[in-house]
């Protein structure tokens, strides 16, 4: 099995994927160690001092005025998870769960928390034997760091609360520690603070939307080259000299996907055929505009991940020359931003996909397509409701595109006063990319067989490639009204797990 190795430099976004997804072992280098001790040798001697310490000997948040004394400080640490620990609504996933589990960890070890060594290994323990904190959907304002999924997870450190197992089943956490040989932890100074007090959820929910959304946006590129070739379109458009003129990298990189995808096409360019047009439509011509400005929105939120992937996110930290110091790097402004930039780059490229394939299932735009491309137009309906469906997903994305980034909400008795929400942001997030790849895989469907549908000329190889292999797994092709959701639920499958970019690079070679 892979093993991820945290150092005190932070991780990569192949590390989380790998431990979040994948199931990878992790585990704590001798630097990481060494520089746990260290740190926690500064703590102890602020612990032993009479004077108060924000996070070592104080309460926290509006009750930091309260020197706590040395027989209280366990108490305190104890207390702290328990009370936070106060989340409600659903269970968030295992892969949500894992990532924040492991991004705590990164930051434990970067040797700016003062946490003990043995409760560094304990983290990497919980993950190694497949434990899974019971995390629920609502408790994080995101500032402060996401506080009670955080919370949930320490908890089961201490051997409290509810855990799910490796076999999938929900059990008291005690008992999930002791059938693994996982002594629970016993919390001293700051280190209760330490493991609740990060951006870690909203960060490996952004680092696995761009992981999904790398795919998603190739995809995108696929299947607008697929309507604009059953659309009889023109690939002229698409010519590197025309984004040579207007720099931005993403839409040269779709342009080029685009073009990459319709070489050797029979089927583009007869805009001087029976119908004449001067151009195409928008939703065809301006396919890459529209992909490449969120590929560069894409660019973007990744380098704001790569730096907090970077970062120690906690409060008060631990510094090199022995100073403890209360700081705002727990704020998560700069990942919500982001995430709520994806969700508006998302619903807009399901926008223009939804335009395309209406476009597809009109007889009045479409260039000589059968009626919804419908076997017996009036006796078969065709893709008609399925266009319904990719409208009602992209509607209900638009509503996830308004930014929770905007919504701060104060807390603490106002000295939370100013939150981020990226915690929201990032779950609204998930929910649009699932929803993109649904409207991509109803595209897919639709030009799939509007191209099977224009017998006579010949598509590109790269078309007849997917076509193949979308009808290999299981998605049929032109013919007769049939129980549609199956087909649907196939192609979804097939854009969501990167078949359709895998059948197109058979034939084009890498996209980018």
């Amino acid at each position: 099995m892979h093993t991820v190795v945290v150092g005190t430099s932070g991780v990569t976004a192949s590390d989380v994927l790998a431990v979040a997804r994948g199931g990878a072992r992790v585990e704590l280098s001798g630097e990481a160690v060494a520089a746990l001790a260290a740190a926690r040798e500064i703590v102890d001697a602020l612990a032993a001092k009479p004077e108060p310490v924000y996070g070592v000997s104080t309460g926290f948040g509006a009750l930091a005025t309260r020197h706590i004394s040395q027989e209280l400080r366990a108490q305190l640490q104890r207390n702290i998870v328990r009370s936070h620990a106060a989340g409600l609504g659903p269970r968030v996933e295992r892969e949500v769960v894992r990532a924040l589990m492991f991004l705590r960890l990164k930051t434990v070890c970067s040797g700016h928390t003062g946490v003990r060594p043995e409760v560094a290994q304990t983290m990497a323990d919980v993950l190694n034997a497949g434990i899974t904190p019971v995390v629920h959907e609502y408790g994080s304002l995101g500032c402060s760091g996401d506080l009670a999924p955080l919370s949930h997870c320490a908890l089961t450190l201490m051997g409290e609360g509810e855990a799910e197992g490796p076999d999938g089943t929900v059990r008291p956490a005690g008992e999930l520690l002791a059938e693994h040989g996982i002594a629970p932890v016993e919390l001293r100074e700051k280190e209760g603070l330490a493991l609740l007090n990060g951006t870690d959820g909203m960060l490996g929910m952004l680092v696995m939307a761009l992981a999904d959304l790398d795919t998603l946006y190739k995809s995108a590129d696929v299947t607008a080259a697929l309507s604009l070739e059953a659309l009889l379109g023109t690939d002229k458009v698409l010519a590197p000299e025309l984004h040579a003129i207007r720099p931005h990298p993403g839409q040269g990189a779709s342009a080029a996907n685009m073009l990459a995808v319709l070489k050797g096409s029979e089927l583009t360019g007869h805009h001087q055929d029976d119908a004449p047009r001067v151009q195409d439509a928008y939703s065809v011509r301006c396919a890459p505009q529209v992909a490449g400005a969120g590929r560069d929105t894409i660019a973007h939120a990744r380098l704001v991940a790569e730096r907090e992937l970077a970062s120690a996110v906690d409060n008060p930290v631990v510094l090199p020359d022995g100073r403890v110091e209360s700081n705002g790097n727990f704020h998560g402004a700069p990942v919500a931003y982001v995430l709520d930039f994806l969700a508006i780059a998302a619903a807009d490229l399901a926008s223009i996909a939804e335009r395309r394939t209406d476009r597809l299932l009109d007889k009045n735009r479409s260039h000589g397509l059968p009626p919804f491309l419908a076997d017996d137009a009036g006796v078969d309906s065709g893709l008609m409701i399925a266009q319904y469906t990719q409208a009602a997903l992209v509607s209900e994305m638009k509503r996830l595109a308004v930014p929770a980034s905007a919504d701060s909400i104060p807390s603490s008795a106002m000295q939370e006063d100013h939150v981020s929400m990226g915690w929201s942001a990032a779950r609204k997030l998930r929910t649009a990319v699932d929803n993109l790849a649904r409207v991509v895989a109803i595209e897919l469907y639709a030009a799939t067989r509007a191209v099977e549908l224009r017998e006579g000329v010949t598509p590109a190889p790269a078309s007849r490639a997917v076509i193949e292999a979308v009808r290999a797994a299981g998605v049929a092709g032109p013919g007769p009204d049939r129980f549609l959701a199956p087909d649907l639920a196939a192609a979804d499958a097939f854009v969501r797990e990167g078949k359709l970019v895998a059948a197109v690079e058979t034939v084009t070679g890498p996209l980018r």
